[in-house]
Parts: structure tokens; C-alpha cells; sequence
């Protein structure tokens, strides 16, 4: 591998297919491929139910479901679970002063599935400037978010750069000589870099960068079109490579497995008081803000693309003939199948149905004894039925705004927005404002009242139990009980169901939180 290679894609040792494919399940230690055709598509938890459990498995369910919890976590059980994949990274400072408008970030994840599929990202830009972090959430399996987490970030560094900066780094490459890395990863070391196709993938960033030279001489970058050409490009790239395949069989198989299965991405860029999200599918980015009475409120920075989302319906039916407009979005899903209706990957809704065949057949036999990858969706009549193609939105920091949140959607299916902004607003500030206790409806004696009061008052206590906002979040999106008080009995249960069962009551959830750095973001103000 050439040393421009090694230079723009570090690597992990020991990185073999298993472990990048592939995670421990921390209760029940066993491994699994990625999932079959009969679990990829984000179904419903009926249909779920239904499609991917035997009869003999779902009697099983309702055995487990109605008969005593065997297992019993501790609290220290509990958190050595919870902690297992929580980051944190500090922006460093100089002459005892932090220039940048980011203070650091917190990150974490929780598996549901076996292996988990979410991934995540964060990485200071080297060459220009600016931070990006982002959560990556597959389905299908892990590969197309595992290629998109590792890969994205340089496509949108690469957008970023000035002509001059890029073409000093294509005349090193061209003359062998050694170049500054262009990114900065933070990165836990659970979270992998593929040894085995950093090659194919610095080859076809390079032809990316080489095609930015000649198109944008003296223009200058607008950011908002750098992100939404970088995800696009990457997109198109995933495609192009599963097309043409790769002598080597491993990475034939591997470029297959990244298009035939999906990811949609959720990503922010941080450049002084400059935040842009870019955002494919249903994560979110929330930011918070304290109002000057120390309350917390919540700003959307990126909207769902699904049947929840009109816009999104019209803008799909408005892509096709009016004759597909009852079956291109049917049950609130793509096709009657996907519930995002942007994501990476996901070939099966974008190529046509001769380039699918031709692929299939020509392709590996695991390719070809695959019945998901020689499904066609009903209906399919006038593809690309999906798009890459980002939402960008853009807002100018203020010293109120405190912090943001990047999460997948396992998330956001637990929690309110505006709970996640305060949990994670006391939890930052240390100051935790009391609202009337509200019990919902539900009849209570003073006997739990008096119960409740004691776990509010333990709540605010177990704040410091966590040195990770992400972590902090993630319990009391597992753990709360009807009232909102993290309940360590339904926290000991969740996460000691087996993997198998796991997925039945959540899904994957990866959070980033990142604090940003309120004197510096005020000095910018003050400035202008």
C-alpha cells in the first residue's frame, strides 16, 4: 500500500471481516452474521413478529414474556454494560485557551441487534477547518454503514478544500511523495477501519478529488452544495464499485454486501459559529438551548424522511407516474417495504431490474443463493424509487445554543425530543429545574408518591454516576419508567434480554452529544 494510501486511511490491526462485521453482545456472547432477507427492511414490531420468528419462536416469546425474569443485573453489571462503547474527546487548548467553538463531544451506543448495525463517526478537519461528526444507521445488515462511516467524512473533506489544496495533494500522490492526512479521527477502539478495501476506496476518492480540480477552478465552495455533492458522489460510488466488482474475492462480496444492504446518515459540520446538518433518512440532530430564565429548549435541525414527513411523500409520488401513485409509498413504506425514504446503498430501489439480474447472476454464489438479493419489490416500475441525496439545514451558533444532539432513530422512538434536551441540559449544567410531579392520569397513593419524590431525588444523585452525556441519555432512554425516573429493575431487564428477543423491544441507539463553547461563540458576535 502506497504511503499516501496509509496517510488518508489509517488502520486498525487484526481488522478481519469478523470484526468489522460484527460486535459483542455483551450479555450473550454470541456472534452473528448480518441479518437475513427477512429482517431488513425496519419493519414494524408486529410485522416483525410475524416474518422473522417461527411459530415454535414466537411460543417461545410468549413463554419468556409472561414468565419470571431470570437474570438479575446489578448496578455495577448495568453500567459496565452501558459503558462499554461510550467516547469522550476534549477539544485540546492553547496557551491554556480553547479556540474553537466546540468544547468536545460525548458518544455511546447500545446494540439491539446481533451484530449491532448503527455506526458512528467524529473527525477534525486537518486541511481546512472545522469538525464533523455524524451517526450512520444500516439496515439489511452492517456493511453499507460500516463503508459509509469510514468513507463519507473524506468526501465531505475533499468538497471543503480549495483548488490549491487539492491539487498540492494530487501532485504528491503522482510523485510518490508523503502528504499531510486530511482528517483527525476520534475514534473508540471498538468503532473499525476496513485494512482490506482502504485501496478501492482511497482510488475512487481520488477520482472524486481530481474531477473537483476541473470543475471548480476559482469557484468558490458554497458548503451547503459541497455537502450534498459529497453524499451523492459517495452514493454513486457505492454503486459504480458493485458494478464492476474487484478481482479480489473478498472485496467482490464485500462491494456487493455495501449496496445490496442500506444506511441513512445524519451529519454535522461545525466551522466556528457555522453548523450545517446534513441529514438521509430518520436519525435526528436536536439542538439545545438555555433561555436566560436556565430553562432548556429544543431546535430541530434536521427533518425525518419518511410517510411521516408529507414533504417527503410528495416530493417520492412527484418522482414517478401518476399511475405508481398509490403503490410507490403503501403502509407508510417505500414500495410497501422501506421505511426511510432516503438512504446510502439500498440498490434493490435504485437500479433497474436488468442491471439487478445482471449483477446477481454474474456475482458470487453467495450472492446468488441470497433470496433477498434476487428479490425484486412489487411494483417496481420507474426506478431510482430512492435517493442519497442529503437535506441540509444551517444555523448560526448563538452563545444560548449549548449543545447538540446526533442520534439514530433508536432514540428518538423512546424519548421526546424536548425530554432528551433537558435530561441531557441538567445533566451538562449540573442544575436540575423541578416541574410538578405528573403521575399522568394514574391513580396514586401518598404512599408512592412519597416513592416517587425518593427516586426523583436519586435521579438527580445517579447524574453522577455517568462521566458521559451519551451514556446519561441512553439510560433513561432504557431504563424510565411511566413517571420519567430511571427504574433499575426495567433497566436490569432490558438489557439482559437475550439478542434474539432484544430487537422485539428496541432497536440499535447511537448517540453523539456535542457542547459547544459559549465564550468563543460569543466572541465571534462580539466581533461582528
Amino acid at each position: 500500500m502506497s504511503a499516501p494510501t496509509r496517510l488518508l486511511f489509517p488502520l486498525i490491526k487484526n481488522c478481519d471481516v469478523g470484526r468489522i462485521c460484527s460486535s459483542v453482545c455483551y450479555c450473550h456472547h454470541q456472534h452473528r452474521c448480518c441479518p437475513p432477507h427477512n429482517s431488513f427492511l425496519k419493519l414494524g414490531t408486529e410485522t416483525r413478529l410475524a416474518s422473522a420468528f417461527s411459530s415454535n419462536q414466537r411460543a417461545q416469546l410468549r413463554r419468556y414474556v409472561t414468565t419470571p425474569q431470570r437474570f438479575y443485573l446489578t448496578p455495577p453489571q448495568v453500567n459496565s454494560i452501558l459503558k462499554a462503547n461510550e467516547y469522550s474527546f476534549k477539544v485540546p487548548e492553547f496557551d491554556g485557551k480553547n479556540i474553537s467553538s466546540v468544547l468536545g463531544f460525548d458518544s455511546n451506543q447500545l446494540p439491539a441487534n446481533a451484530p449491532i448495525e448503527d455506526r458512528r463517526s467524529a473527525a477534525t478537519c486537518l486541511q481546512s477547518r472545522g469538525m464533523l461528526l455524524g451517526v450512520f444507521d444500516g439496515h439489511a445488515g452492517c456493511a453499507c454503514a460500516q463503508a459509509v462511516s469510514e468513507r463519507l467524512f473524506y468526501y465531505m473533506a475533499v468538497s471543503l478544500l480549495p483548488q490549491e489544496t487539492l491539487l498540492e495533494i494530487e501532485n504528491a500522490v503522482e510523485s510518490g511523495r508523503a502528504l499531510l492526512p486530511i482528517l483527525q479521527w476520534h475514534k473508540h477502539p471498538n468503532d473499525y477501519f476496513s485494512k482490506e478495501a482502504s485501496k478501492l476506496y482511497f482510488n475512487s476518492l481520488r477520482t472524486y478529488w481530481q474531477e473537483l480540480i476541473d470543475l471548480n477552478a476559482g469557484e468558490n465552495i458554497d458548503v451547503k452544495e459541497a455537502l450534498i455533492n459529497s453524499f451523492k458522489r459517495l452514493d454513486n460510488d457505492l454503486s459504480l464499485e458493485a458494478q464492476v466488482g474487484d478481482p479480489n474475492s473478498f472485496l467482490n462480496y464485500w462491494v456487493l454486501r455495501v449496496a445490496f444492504s442500506g444506511a441513512t446518515a445524519c451529519v454535522a459540520h461545525v466551522d466556528g459559529v457555522d453548523l450545517h446538518v446534513a441529514n438521509t433518512g430518520d436519525s435526528r440532530a436536536l439542538l439545545g438551548v438555555q433561555e436566560e430564565d436556565g430553562s432548556w429548549s429544543a431546535v430541530t435541525m434536521s427533518h425525518d424522511h419518511n410517510a411521516q414527513n408529507e414533504s417527503e411523500i410528495k416530493r417520492v409520488k412527484s418522482e414517478h407516474p401518476k399511475e405508481e401513485e398509490k403503490s410507490v409509498v403503501k403502509q407508510d413504506r417505500l414500495l410497501g417495504l422501506l421505511m426511510p425514504f432516503r438512504a446510502f446503498g439500498d440498490v434493490k430501489f435504485k437500479w433497474s431490474i436488468d442491471l439487478q439480474k445482471r449483477v446477481v447472476e454474474s456475482g458470487p454464489d453467495q450472492l446468488n443463493d441470497n433470496e433477498y438479493t434476487k428479490f425484486i419489490p412489487p411494483n417496481y416500475h420507474s426506478p431510482p424509487y430512492l435517493t442519497a441525496e442529503p437535506e441540509v439545514i444551517y444555523h448560526r451558533l448563538r452563545p444560548k445554543d449549548k449543545f447538540l444532539i446526533l442520534a439514530t432513530d433508536g432514540l428518538w422512538e423512546t424519548m421526546h425530543r424536548q425530554d432528551v434536551v433537558r435530561i441531557v441540559g441538567e445533566y451538562l449544567t449540573g442544575v436540575h429545574h423541578q416541574q410538578p410531579l405528573a403521575v399522568g392520569g394514574y391513580k396514586v397513593t401518598l404512599g408512592q408518591m412519597q416513592g416517587l419524590l425518593t427516586e426523583r431525588r436519586a435521579r438527580i444523585s445517579s447524574a453522577f454516576e455517568d462521566q458521559n452525556a451519551a451514556t446519561h441519555l441512553i439510560r433513561h432512554a432504557v431504563g424510565n419508567n411511566e413517571f420519567g425516573a430511571v427504574d433499575h429493575d426495567r433497566l436490569s431487564k432490558m438489557l439482559s434480554l437475550p439478542e434474539e428477543l432484544a430487537r422485539m423491544y428496541r432497536d440499535d441507539i447511537t448517540i453523539i452529544v456535542v457542547q459547544f463553547n459559549s465564550h468563543v461563540i460569543g466572541a465571534h458576535q462580539n466581533k461582528e
